[in-house]
């Protein structure tokens, strides 16, 4: 199998608009031939639905989630371009799908571009000094730390957390294919996760567990 380089990706996204990983995977299954990536990614739909995510997307819904009788609540604003969209049953599906993965997944943010920098240059100072203190050579340092970083990102990011009821996709691959599917850009634009007794010292409950255990059952 061909190797999949840096370069192939980055020409496979700027030819389909298509995200990295997306452009990444396709490149994988196609063997490294660059046409062949391109049909993969236009047969699912996601270089179509690069190509709306730049319309405005005004309309949509705010979708709560509660979890545990009350215990754990979720409210999420997910974006369309129409208010015929909004009312669309299937998109509401999938907003109610996006308020449970928070409550299930607890991110921090929506994309990485809202990590504020100096939490950033926290963590990587934190990751730094964990490689240190595992002897790893200091010129290979770096390299593990941005790769940590990476880690934290797909960790914390919603659209990069693998989405819970198909931990195959990311949430962000998810959005584009109902994009594809719809026919109209969607974007999660924000959201807030609340827990009873948050930041109060107490006795600590899984609620992730117990939210994930639901979501396996739906």
């Amino acid at each position: 199998m061909a190797e999949i380089t840096a370069a192939m990706v980055k020409e496979l996204r700027e030819r389909t608009g298509a995200g990295m990983m997306d452009c990444k995977k396709a490149l994988t299954e196609a063997g490294g031939d660059m046409e062949q990536a391109i049909v993969i990614l236009r047969e699912r739909g996601l270089a179509q639905a690069a190509k709306k995510a730049g319309r405005i997307a005004a309309e949509g819904v705010v979708e709560a989630y509660i979890h545990g009788g009350g215990r754990i609540g979720v409210l999420v604003e997910v974006n369309c371009e129409t208010d015929f969209v909004a009312k669309n049953e299937e998109f509401r599906s999938f907003v109610k799908d996006i308020a449970m993965h928070i409550a299930a997944s607890n991110p921090q943010y929506v994309r990485r571009e809202e990590v504020p920098q100096d939490v950033i240059e926290r963590e990587r100072e934190i990751l730094r000094a964990q490689t240190l203190n595992e002897g790893k050579p200091e010129h290979v340092v770096d390299k593990i730390v941005e790769g940590r970083l990476e880690k934290f990102f797909k960790e914390n990011c919603l659209l990069e957390q693998p989405f819970v009821k198909d931990p195959e996709k990311t949430v962000d691959t998810l959005v584009k294919e109902k994009i594809a599917t719809i026919g109209e850009n969607i974007s999660i634009r924000r959201f807030a996760r609340f827990v009873v007794g948050e930041g109060i010292e107490r006795q600590e409950t899984n609620f992730v567990e117990e939210v994930m255990s639901q979501v396996r059952l739906s």
